[in-house]
């Protein structure tokens, strides 16, 4: 672990790690909305990412939508790296109260982290719009189960939607509620893999009244000039052993 990011949590009781696409890119999970990312959507698809995960977008074009979620957004072989694992572990040692992510792959929890805040859902959940029952992501994932392309519940025919909050959908209440308390508890935020553009997640760290905050990213974000700490460096660089 960077020295600079082990003496602020040497002296912290309470930290909170708040995350975007930056952690699980260094699984090999492609952030969709680089610029990579749009040009395969629109050279595909001819839609943006932004409007092929739209809740309008699901509505009305289903096989569509799971084409391309299928093939973007979900990565079965996903691997926690080094941040995740570093955080799993500053959780079982007491130090670390919450991990909030704006992530849907689940990789905290494969990592071993138990408090975690999934703002934007999980692709592995997924239920039954009709009669609610749920099913995992290689029951969504195989033909087998699906007509066109589109998951279907053998048990009412209704289509399987995927626990993930599209556009134009709300945040989950519960876990918003969750996630600001627990950063406006922490003595010391972490904010790592995101330029903190992506609202409203990323609004939620102004609920934060610590003493520390440190911010981790690539690139400069808005929050830098707020910061404690500010390192331009790969998230699992400097929390990895």
């Amino acid at each position: 672990m960077d020295s600079r990011v082990k003496e602020i949590l040497d002296k912290s009781k309470r930290v909170v790690f708040f995350g975007g696409a930056g952690v699980s890119t260094e699984s090999n999970i492609p952030d969709f909305r680089s610029e990579s990312g749009l040009y395969k959507a629109m050279n595909e698809y001819g839609f943006s990412p932004e409007t092929m995960l739209s809740r309008t977008f699901f509505d009305n074009k289903t096989e569509m939508f799971f084409d391309y979620y299928k093939k973007n957004l979900v990565y079965r072989d996903a691997k926690p790296n080094k941040a995740h694992l570093a955080l799993a572990k500053l959780e079982q040692e007491g130090k670390l109260a919450g991990v909030v992510t704006q992530n849907i792959d689940g990789l905290h929890q494969k990592a071993g982290s138990e408090k975690v805040y999934e703002l934007h859902g999980s692709v592995l959940r997924n239920n039954c719009m009709e009669c609610g029952k749920f099913y995992d992501l290689d029951f969504i994932m195989d033909e087998a189960n699906c007509r066109n392309g589109i998951p279907v519940c053998p048990v009412c025919g209704g289509i399987i939607k995927p626990d993930v909050v599209l556009y134009e959908e709300a945040l989950n209440d519960s876990v918003i509620r969750g996630a600001v308390d627990a950063i406006a508890s922490a003595d010391t935020l972490i904010v790592g893999g995101t330029s903190l553009v992506v609202y409203p997640a990323a609004g939620l760290i102004h609920y934060f009244r610590g003493d520390n905050l440190i911010l981790i990213n690539k690139t400069e974000t808005d929050a830098d000039r707020n910061a404690d700490l500010v390192i331009h460096d790969a998230i699992g660089k400097i929390l990895g052993d």
